[in-house]
């Protein structure tokens, strides 16, 4: 994927990731990062790690989201090395997922890191 093509990705999916409440973002092992209050991670920009061809987010993801996801759609969801045995799931950016599916695999991933107080709160609308 071209250069262009990789930053307007970054650009939406950061925007998606700090629309979220007590959120930040900073770099982890050499890529783009996004936390729940600046501690726990819970997505992880790629493009092209360690040659892998892919333009993609890692994404923690709720106990057997990742098996759905990627049994169901292989072409657009993938285990992701590292963090794929703890449940996360790469969603490829390069592969016309819909920015609407993508934004649902990031909220439930901050909601799969995020305290459970801090979800509680916002459940509650506080």
């Amino acid at each position: 994927m071209s250069g262009t093509a990789a930053a307007q990705a970054l650009e939406r999916v950061r925007r998606a990731c700090l629309a979220l409440p007590e959120t930040s973002e900073r770099l982890s092992h050499g890529a783009p990062a996004f936390f729940v209050r600046a501690t726990r991670a819970f997505v992880m920009f790629h493009d092209d790690h360690h040659g892998d061809g892919r333009l993609a987010i890692w994404a923690a993801a709720p106990p057997g989201m990742q098996s759905m996801l990627v049994d169901g759609a292989p072409e657009h969801y993938f285990v992701p090395p590292y963090v794929g045995h703890q449940g996360w799931v790469g969603a490829r950016l390069d592969r016309d997922l819909p920015w609407e599916e993508i934004d649902g695999v990031i909220e439930d991933a901050r909601l799969t890191r995020a305290p459970k107080r801090l979800v509680a709160r916002l459940d509650a609308g506080a």
